[in-house]
């Protein structure tokens, strides 16, 4: 029997039968790992991709001090991530996140993906944490580099509920987030897009990068219904008997309205921002996160 390939291992409905959630980030990160050091995407290695020589200015740190043994000259180790970043995972575990029309829901497929990035940021010795939210902060776990068994545990845990607010989770998490770091939103941003810039301005003006995670179900998006059907809102409850045809156009143009606002906020905000359908393969997050990740320690 063949090894799964690179691919399989990152198939969301593949993954989602794997309940082991450490199994499944080590599985996920090696295979991902794997991948990126034998293709050709210079810059997103763990690995420096090359030397240059030492200029004015540039980070001590970065310094190969056995290339100088070797040449009497100062090289610097370029795309070599820093090990010492804070990074905080916020995972929005509101009743929203529990909707799902194919093989896993928004919320399993967050999971994983955090799962995942923590195990990765582990990798590279950062220090990091998890905070879940629904209209305010659920758990709290502060960034540390012995945190992630505790926050594999509590991702096991944790279950979609209630109502989301999340601009108020965001101001919350810019309260307990005060050292400058990376902060890592993983939601289905269903918010008024002023009001989550707003809030993650906050995060921005106390130093920190922020990358969003937009989770995204295909039926959300395209709204494919035929048949006439109550529809509930996961989080109040409410149910409304409607028929799809009638109302398919006004919702895809709303929708694509939601989503260009965000885009343009989260812009204007400096913030990474990132749709991420959840049939999705989790390289494409991956990949994201380690140039965000590598971007910010260039620029250290």
């Amino acid at each position: 029997m063949s090894a799964p390939s690179h691919e399989r291992l990152l198939d969301p409905a593949l993954l989602a039968r794997i309940s082991d959630l450490p199994l499944l980030a080590r599985t996920v990160v090696d295979g991902f790992m794997h991948g990126l050091h034998r293709s050709a995407r210079k810059g997103l290695s763990l690995d420096f991709a090359e030397h240059r020589q030492y200029q004015p200015g540039d980070d001590l740190r970065r310094i190969d001090w056995k290339a100088y043994a070797r040449t009497d000259r100062f090289y610097i180790k370029e795309y070599e991530a820093d090990t010492n970043a804070g990074v905080l995972f916020a995972l929005d575990v509101s009743g929203s996140m529990d909707y799902g029309s194919a093989a896993i829901n928004k919320f399993a497929y967050a999971r994983m993906l955090v799962a995942c990035l923590a195990w990765l940021s582990q990798r590279q010795g950062d220090r990091i944490g998890l905070a879940t939210f629904a209209d305010a902060l659920v758990e709290m776990i502060p960034p540390s580099t012995r945190h992630l068994n505790l926050i594999m545990h509590a991702l096991g845990r944790a279950t979609p509920r209630g109502e989301g607010k999340l601009p108020l989770a965001i101001d919350r998490v810019a309260d307990v987030a005060t050292r400058p770091g990376i902060v890592v939103v993983v939601t289905d941003c269903y918010d008024e897009p002023t009001a989550i810039g707003r809030s993650v301005d906050i995060l921005r003006a106390r130093g920190h990068d922020v990358l969003v995670f937009h989770l995204l179900d295909r039926a959300e998006e395209e709204f494919p219904f035929e048949s006439a059907a109550v529809f509930e809102d996961n989080e109040s409850g409410l149910r409304l008997p409607l028929r799809p045809e009638d109302l398919r156009e006004r919702y895809q143009v709303m929708w694509r309205a939601h989503r260009t606002a965000l885009e343009t906020r989260f812009a204007a905000a400096g913030v990474d921002y990132i749709p991420l359908r959840t049939d999705a393969p989790l390289d494409g997050a991956l990949y994201r996160y380690l140039d965000l990740r590598l971007s910010r320690s260039r620029v250290r």
